[in-house]
C-alpha cells in the first residue's frame, strides 16, 4: 500500500520514498483521482473546480502542468502499477488493489469476517485528508467523500464491537483503537463510545464501562445539549443491573489472583514481588466520591496486572480492608504481599486532590508518596491520570527495592531471579562502561543458566549485545549478532505474552538484527499488553522513528517520560525523541534532545552522533565537527566507511542517507 488518504494524505514511490508533489493543488488533485477511482474524471470540471476564475484555457493548462507532476512520480509502464491514464475529455489514476488505504479498506468491510473487520479498523487512521489545508472552493468537492467513509467507519465500530467474544484478542484491540481515533475527531460520536463500553465490559471492567457512559452523557450535555440515544442507556442499564448484583455477592477469598487481561499463558513465578491496592479513603465526607475513589483502586489494580513480573492482588480481596483501620504489616502478613500501595481522595467545592504511597510491608517504609489536583469538571481524565501515573511511579520503586533485596543475599543462595535482578543493578547503573555491560551480561546468563526458560533474562541479555554493537566493541560481529539474535528471538518466543520482554527482544530484533518488521510486531504487541509500560513506549519511539514515523515516534517517548520520568533509560528515551525530529527534518530540536540525553549519560556515541548529524544540518558546522572529535576519542575506528554497523536500520533509504550526509559534513573520517 503506497497511497493513504484516511487520516492524510501520504504517498510514498516503490523505493519507498515520500512522494511529495509540487503545489498542494496537486496533491488534491491526485487525491481526487485517487477516490474516484477508475472511473476517473471529465477534465473540464476538473480544471475549473480546482482553477476558479481563470479562463477555460489558462485552467486546463494548469492541469496539465498537475498531471505531468503526478506522472513524474508515477510514469506509465508495462508493470507500473499506479499510472495516468486518459484522453482528450477524461483523466484517470489507475491503481492496482493494494496500493490505496480506501479500496483495501472497502473490500475488507465488504468481506465481513472478524477479522477483516479489524484489518479495517486499523486502517481507518482518520477521516479523508484530515489535516490537510484544503480551499473553500474544493471543500465541497470532496466532502460527499469524508461523509462516505466516516459513516463506514461509524458503522464499522459498532458492528466489529459486537463481532467478538474474548478479551484480549486482535480485532478488540483493533476495535478500541478505532473508537478512541473516532471520539478525538468528535467526541460525542455515541457509537464509540457503545462500542468502549462492550469492550470493557467483556474485560470484566464494568466499572469503566459505567464511567464511560457518563463521561459520554457529559460530553453529548456539554457540545450537543442533548440526552444519550436510547440504546446506549439500554447498555448502561444493563450494566448497572448486573453490576448490583454483583454487589449482593460474598466477597472471594485473599487468595484470588487476577490474570491480566491480555494475557493467556501461566506466568513463571520467579520469587515475584507482590502488591496489593488498598482501597483509598474519601476525606470529604462526600459518599458521592466513594465511587471514584473505588474507579481509582479498580484501574490501579487492573494496570498493575497487566506488569507480568509484579503478583497482584485481587481488587475483591484488598476490599475486604474497607473502611478498616489497618496495620500495615498484617497486610502483609494476611496476603502475602510485599508491597502495598494506599492513598485517599479529597474534595473541596469543585477541586479534587487524590494522594497515593507505596510501602514496603516487611520495614513499613515509605518508598514513594505523590498527590494529584484536578477538577470535578474532568474527573474522568483525572482518575486515569492518577492510575497511570501512579502505575508508572511505583513500578520502578518495587524493581529498586527487589535489586536491593537480592544484593543482601549471600552468593551461595542466589536464584536466578537474584542473577537477573544483579545483572539489572549493573546494566541500569551505565551503559558506557564496558566492563559494567559485561559482568551485566555475565549475570544475565547465570541467571539463564539457572532456568532456561527465563524470558526477561534472555531479553535482557539479548539487550547487552545491542549496547555493545552501539558503543563499537563487539570483537567478533558476525558471531555476537548471531548470538544476540538467537537469545532475542527466544525470549520472544518464551515471553510473547509479557510485555517487558518483548519491548527489549524486539528492539534487540531490529537493532541488531535488522529484521525492523519483526521488531515493530514485538514493540507493538508490548504495548498491546501493557500501554502503562514506559519501557515497551521508550522502544517504541526508536522504532517508530526508524520506520519514518517520527511524529509517533516523538508522542511514545513523551508518554514513557511521563510515565517514569526517574527512570534509568530517560537519556535513551531522550534520545529517540532526537533521532525522531532528525528524521522530521526537525534538526535543531533533534540537537536539543540529544542534548538532554548527553546531559544525562554524557558519553553515550548513539546521542552524539544525534548531534552532530543535527548541529551539521542546522548549518552548525562548528559545532558539529567539536561533537564528531569528542566522538572520535571515544570511539577512534568510526568512519563513515564502517557506519552501517551502528546506524539504526532506517526503513526510508532518505533517512539514512541524510544521516550519512550530515555526518560526512561534520568531519567524520571517511
Amino acid at each position: 500500500m503506497r497511497i493513504r488518504l484516511l487520516g492524510g494524505l501520504e504517498v510514498t514511490s516503490r523505493e519507498h520514498r515520500q512522494v511529495r508533489f509540487t503545489t498542494r493543488k496537486t496533491s488534491l488533485l491526485f487525491a481526487a483521482l485517487v477516490l474516484a477511482g477508475h472511473r476517473g474524471h471529465r477534465r473540464e470540471p476538473l480544471s475549473e473546480a480546482f482553477w476558479p476564475g481563470r479562463g477555460s484555457d489558462q485552467a486546463r493548462n494548469s492541469l496539465r502542468q498537475a498531471l505531468v507532476d503526478i506522472r513524474r512520480s508515477f510514469p506509465a509502464g508495462g508493470d507500473a502499477p499506479i499510472y495516468i491514464d486518459g484522453d482528450q475529455e477524461s483523466i484517470a489514476l489507475i491503481t492496482g488493489p493494494e496500493e490505496t488505504d480506501i479500496s483495501i479498506f472497502d473490500r475488507k468491510l465488504e468481506a465481513g469476517r472478524t477479522a477483516d473487520l479489524a484489518f479495517a479498523a486499523d486502517l481507518y487512521r482518520g477521516e479523508v485528508l484530515a489535516g490537510e489545508a484544503i480551499p473553500d472552493g474544493l471543500d465541497e468537492w470532496f466532502r460527499p467523500y469524508r461523509s462516505t467513509y466516516q459513516r463506514k467507519a461509524l458503522q464499522l465500530v459498532e458492528r466489529l464491537s459486537l463481532a467478538f467474544s474474548e478479551p484480549g484478542s486482535g480485532e478488540e484491540s483493533a476495535c478500541e483503537r478505532l473508537a478512541e481515533r473516532l471520539l478525538a475527531a468528535d467526541p460525542t460520536i455515541e457509537g464509540a463510545h457503545r462500542a468502549l463500553m462492550r469492550i470493557h465490559t467483556l474485560r470484566g471492567h464494568e466499572n469503566a464501562a459505567l464511567r464511560q457512559f457518563e463521561a459520554c452523557r457529559a460530553l453529548l450535555r456539554k457540545h450537543l445539549q442533548a440526552e444519550p440515544e436510547a440504546e446506549t442507556s439500554s447498555l448502561a442499564a444493563s450494566l448497572q443491573s448486573r453490576q448490583g448484583s454483583e454487589y449482593q455477592r460474598s466477597a472471594p477469598g485473599p487468595d484470588l489472583v487476577p490474570q491480566p487481561q491480555a494475557i493467556s499463558a501461566p506466568a513463571k513465578h520467579h520469587d515475584r514481588p507482590s502488591v496489593a491496592v488498598l482501597p483509598f479513603q474519601n476525606l470529604s465526607g462526600d459518599a458521592e466520591q466513594e465511587y471514584f475513589a473505588d474507579g481509582i483502586v479498580e484501574d490501579i489494580t487492573i494496570a498493575l496486572a497487566q506488569f507480568r513480573h509484579l503478583y497482584v492482588i485481587a481488587r475483591n480481596s484488598s476490599f475486604t480492608y474497607k473502611g478498616q483501620a489497618v496495620d500495615i504489616k498484617q497486610v502483609g502478613r494476611e496476603l502475602d504481599v510485599r508491597y502495598v500501595v494506599e492513598g485517599s481522595v479529597r474534595r473541596t467545592g469543585d477541586r479534587l486532590r487524590i494522594a497515593g504511597q507505596l510501602i514496603d510491608t516487611s520495614t513499613g517504609a515509605h518508598l514513594w508518596a505523590d498527590r494529584f489536583d484536578g477538577t470535578l469538571a474532568n474527573v474522568f481524565d483525572l482518575q486515569d491520570q492518577v492510575a497511570s501515573s501512579i502505575v508508572g511511579a511505583i513500578t520502578p520503586k518495587v524493581e529498586e527495592a527487589e535489586i536491593e533485596r537480592a544484593k543482601r543475599k549471600p552468593t551461595e543462595s542466589l536464584d536466578a531471579y537474584d542473577y537477573y535482578l544483579r545483572g539489572l543493578a549493573a546494566f541500569d547503573r551505565t551503559i558506557t562502561s564496558r566492563s559494567v555491560v559485561d559482568e551485566a551480561l555475565r549475570l544475565f546468563m547465570k541467571a539463564i543458566e539457572r532456568d532456561p526458560e527465563f524470558a526477561i533474562a534472555h531479553a535482557r541479555a539479548a539487550r547487552c549485545y545491542a549496547t555493545r554493537k552501539s558503543n563499537g566493541w563487539m570483537v567478533n560481529p558476525a558471531e555476537e549478532t548471531a548470538e544476540a539474535t538467537r537469545l532475542a528471538r527466544r525470549a520472544v518466543e518464551l515471553g510473547w505474552d509479557d510485555a517487558v520482554t518483548l519491548s527489549y527482544g524486539g528492539y534487540v530484533i531490529g537493532y541488531v538484527g535488522g529484521d525492523l518488521d519483526g521488531s515493530a510486531a514485538c514493540i507493538d504487541r508490548a504495548v498491546f499488553l501493557n500501554p502503562n509500560l514506559a519501557a515497551a513506549l521508550g522502544v517504541s519511539s526508536w522504532v517508530k522513528a526508524c520506520l519514518g514515523e517520527p511524529d509517533m515516534a516523538v508522542e511514545h517517548a513523551a508518554l514513557a517520560m511521563r510515565l517514569s520520568p526517574l527512570d534509568p533509560r530517560l537519556f535513551a528515551w531522550q534520545f529517540n525523541t532526537g533521532l525522531a525530529h532528525f528524521c522530521a527534518g526537525r534538526y535543531d530540536d533533534a540537537t536539543a534532545w540529544a542534548g538532554k540525553s548527553l546531559r544525562h549519560q554524557p558519553n553515550y556515541p548513539s546521542a552524539m552522533r544525534v548531534m552532530a548529524a543535527g548541529q551539521a544540518m542546522a548549518g552548525r558546522i562548528g559545532q558539529a565537527q567539536e561533537t564528531v572529535a569528542r566522538l572520535c576519542l571515544m570511539d577512534p575506528a568510526l568512519r563513515l566507511s564502517n557506519l552501517a554497523d551502528v546506524l539504526p536500520p532506517f526503513r526510508r533509504p532518505d533517512d539514512r542517507a541524510r544521516y550519512i550526509e550530515a555526518l560526512r559534513m561534520a568531519g567524520l573520517p571517511a
